[in-house]
């Protein structure tokens, strides 16, 4: 499969995390259940493009697993003609898991062509950030991943949004980071780190896979802003990604009007659109009963996360 969310190692992350999952044609379904409920749903996230036939299986294997509904998002590019197909399927767009669209760097240029490539803001914090003697390095120590569970921690606090609990990182790093704790034969989850006066004050960690690098998690300090530590993370990242010899850096979503954002578009990426968030209805009664009950669980967890 294209996407590490379609391995091995996080199907087996994924278990023990304590869902059920079903390798199927189109890619891994993870069954989640509904508390105090015979019921479930399932997910399929960055699997392959779909065909009637597999709609069909998906279908079957939902009603086995006693599924409300199937959440499909393809690794699929944007286009017409395959959205009026799903459309025949008898698939209906959905809330999005990943955002709609993402950036794209494309590694195979030289480091010279990223650079000038990037705006003179980002060129010049990146300057910066080397002047006030930032060092930015790959560490898998365990030391190193206590220092990102803390700052994510810190930084879910800080910007009040919801994140996965420590469990769910802690997890997630022993399937797909260095001690390859599946069947997995290389290791998919690696953390970067910028040290500021032998301080860890930033962290992320990249997914390497299939000509691919990814950026789905990051954390920072808010006490060294000033240093620019990340506009330097992200260029260390895009060196380590062409160190790997991969061709694409997926910056792992885009949201207009976030700051997060602004920071991502300095680097000049491409913007590209997926095919989108789509469900199979099971159950068309507990679907939308489901649907409304989750705004309502979104809204309250978001005002918890403010309330921290």
């Amino acid at each position: 499969m294209k996407h590490p969310l379609q391995t091995v190692a996080w199907g087996e992350f994924r278990k023990e995390w304590g869902n059920d999952v079903i390798n199927s044609k189109t890619g891994l379904i993870i069954f989640s259940k509904i508390p105090y409920t015979k019921y479930k749903i399932g997910t399929l996230i960055r699997g392959n493009n779909l065909t009637k036939e597999n709609v069909q299986e998906i279908a079957r294997l939902g009603k086995q697993n006693n599924a409300i509904f199937i959440k499909l998002e393809p690794f699929v590019l944007m286009d017409k003609k395959i959205v009026k197909q799903y459309k025949k399927y008898g698939l209906i767009k959905g809330k999005s898991l990943f955002t709609p669209t993402s950036f794209w760097i494309d590694l195979r240029k030289s480091e010279e062509e990223l650079l000038k490539s990037f705006s003179s803001k980002t060129r010049y914090n990146i300057r910066l950030a080397q002047r006030h003697g930032v060092k930015v390095e790959v560490d898998n120590s365990d030391k190193a991943f206590e220092e990102y569970l803390k700052l994510t921690f810190e930084t879910v606090k800080r910007q009040g949004f919801y994140a996965h609990t420590e469990k769910y990182h802690r997890l997630m790093w022993k399937y797909l980071g260095p001690s390859q704790k599946s069947k997995v034969k290389s290791q998919i989850a690696h953390l970067l780190v910028a040290k500021y006066n032998g301080e860890i004050i930033s962290t992320w960690i990249l997914f390497a896979h299939n000509e691919f690098l990814y950026y789905p998690y990051g954390a920072s300090t808010d006490k060294y802003k000033g240093v620019m530590a990340n506009n330097l993370m992200m260029w260390e990242a895009i060196k380590f990604g062409k160190k790997l010899k991969l061709k694409t850096f997926d910056l792992w979503g885009r949201e207009e009007g976030k700051g997060f954002t602004k920071f991502k578009e300095g680097y000049n990426p491409k913007v590209v659109e997926f095919i989108g968030s789509w469900d199979l209805m099971i159950n068309k009664p507990l679907y939308y009963m489901y649907i409304f009950v989750d705004k309502l669980r979104w809204m309250l967890l978001k005002f918890k996360a403010k309330l921290a």
